[in-house]
């Protein structure tokens, strides 16, 4: 795939989310028939460090699944998280920096998205442009207009998108919601949920020079540039 600039980079992305212009879903195997029974998943796991070490671990290794990409710009990842792929799948995934290349492929079923949070919907709409289904981890999108623009894409070409509010589709909750709503537990009037999860600053050093395994320009993708921190 051939190399942008920046200022292409974010034209596009406007132009993505008015009108999603950019792939076609022909030709993909994700947009023809169901999956027969001896077919495989090909997933890409985009952004394999912190919580998508947890993608790669639910999917390598599932039956009938292979996590055949993984998509982080930081190539010092690749060694040690295509190890965790062979290691529970037996597959050795291509490992890219940039999505693009990873959606280019039209054996590619779907796209495990645990980036940076700026990265969430943007990646939605290109993948369903792509013809490839989704999970994408919380949040989905930083404003109103964001999340209506991957439900449109959804819609519009029919792909499957599923927000990673994993305990909405626990088995545990569903029975719950399916007793309450049975009338088993008679009419309640209120509800309350309670989750403590503390969490500590991430704290801000220097700036300094952007390290050589690194791609600094797909990190930030549809942010505003900035100087290189940790």
């Amino acid at each position: 795939m051939a190399k942008i600039t920046r200022r292409q980079f974010v034209n596009n992305t406007a132009k993505a989310s008015a009108v999603f212009p950019l792939f076609t879903v022909a030709g993909t195997k994700s947009s023809a028939a169901v999956l027969g029974a001896n077919d495989r998943i090909r997933i890409g796991v985009a952004g394999i460090n912190g919580r998508g070490q947890s993608h790669i671990a639910g999917f390598a290794g599932q039956p009938g699944v292979e996590v055949s990409y993984l998509i982080d710009p930081d190539t010092n990842l690749y060694e040690s998280r295509g190890k965790q792929v062979r290691d529970r799948g037996g597959n050795s995934p291509t490992c890219v920096q940039d999505i693009r290349e990873a959606l280019d492929d039209k054996n590619l079923d779907a796209v495990s998205v645990a980036t940076c949070n700026h990265w969430h919907s943007l990646i939605t709409v290109w993948a369903c442009q792509a013809g490839k289904d989704v999970y994408v981890e919380k949040p989905i999108s930083h404003n109103v207009f964001e999340g209506r623009k991957c439900v449109e894409a959804a819609a519009k070409y029919k792909r499957v998108v599923q927000h990673g509010t994993q305990q909405r589709s626990d088995g545990n909750r569903a029975g719950q919601i399916a007793a309450i709503q049975s009338g088993k537990y008679g009419k309640l009037l209120v509800s309350k949920g309670y989750c403590c999860k503390p969490r500590w600053s991430i704290g801000f050093r220097n700036v300094e020079k952007v390290p050589s395994n690194l791609d600094w320009n797909l990190w930030l993708g549809p942010a505003p540039m900035q100087d290189f921190h940790r």
